[in-house]
Order: structure tokens, then sequence, then C-alpha cells
């Protein structure tokens, strides 16, 4: 296979990955979508930030992260609470309700991909997580100012994405 005919197949099963994803999330949890399962992930491992950081830092419009706090609000999951640092700034911060709806969605989220791959060899589970963390480091082309809209290797243990 030449190097263009991977990059092809890599492209279309990395489309394939994202669209199960996607599904998954809606049977993990009805109102919980995949950007809602992230965006809560962010929080509870940053320990709360501002919306405007959760836009920077995943690289979407301010307005899709407006709305997806908006509805994380409205169903208690997330509250706005005065930054520690800047009392005049308010920080996304997650609620009782919305730890539990997030270890519950991880923990199937996990079941979930341990099922899919309980098949595979440690040594090919090894080399693809690899193969993972070194894609997701490298921000892309033109994106090298900013940071990864993936998990860092040091976050990869804790959470399973996407």
């Amino acid at each position: 296979m030449k190097p263009a005919d991977d990059v092809e197949t890599i492209q279309r099963e990395m489309t394939v990955f994202a669209r199960r994803a996607r599904a998954a999330a809606g049977r993990m949890h009805p109102q919980l979508s995949l950007v809602s399962y992230t965006l809560l992930g962010h929080l509870e491992e940053s320990g709360g930030c501002r919306a405007t950081d959760l836009a920077a830092h995943y690289a979407l419009d301010k307005s899709t992260v407006s709305r997806q706090v908006a509805a994380l609000e409205r169903d208690g999951l997330i509250e706005r609470r005065p930054d520690a640092e800047d009392q005049r700034v308010l920080a996304l911060h997650l609620t009782e309700a919305g730890r539990r709806i997030l270890a519950q969605v991880t923990e199937s989220r996990r079941a979930a991909f341990r099922e899919r791959l309980a098949d595979w060899p440690a040594e090919d589970l090894a080399r693809f997580a690899d193969y993972l963390v070194r894609y997701n480091a490298d921000p892309g082309p033109g994106r090298h100012d900013q940071e990864p809209a993936a998990p860092t290797p040091d976050q990869v243990g804790r959470r399973t994405y996407g």
C-alpha cells in the first residue's frame, strides 16, 4: 500500500471512529452529548475554568460552548462560582450531580472499550495506545501555538476519550 493510500485509510477510519463515539455518547447517557461529556471531563480535570477557556482549549466557537454550558447548567451538572484567583470572574465547576453522571458515563465508556478490545493482544493494545497518543500530541499544521485539543499523555490513563 502507498503512503497516500494509508493516509486515506487512516482518515476514513478516524471518521468512522468519530461517528461511533458520537453515537455511543447518546447510548451512554441520552442527554449528554460527546461535546458535553468532554467539557465535563475538562472541568473535572482542571478544577473549573471559564467558558472562554473551554472554547480556546477545544478550538470551539464561543457560541457553541455557550449553548453547551447553558444546557449543562439547566440540567444541574455545572454551576458558576467566583474564580478563586479573580473574584470578578465566574468560573464553571461541576456540581455533585455532574460528578456522578460524569463518573457513570466514564465507566460505561471504559467498559465498552474494554469489551471491544478484549480480544486484542497486549502488544497491539500498547502499540495502538502509543500511536493515538503520538497522533493527538501533535496539534497539526498551523496550530503549534495552541494547546492540543486532545488529552496529553499523562491524561490518557485517567479518562477514555472518543
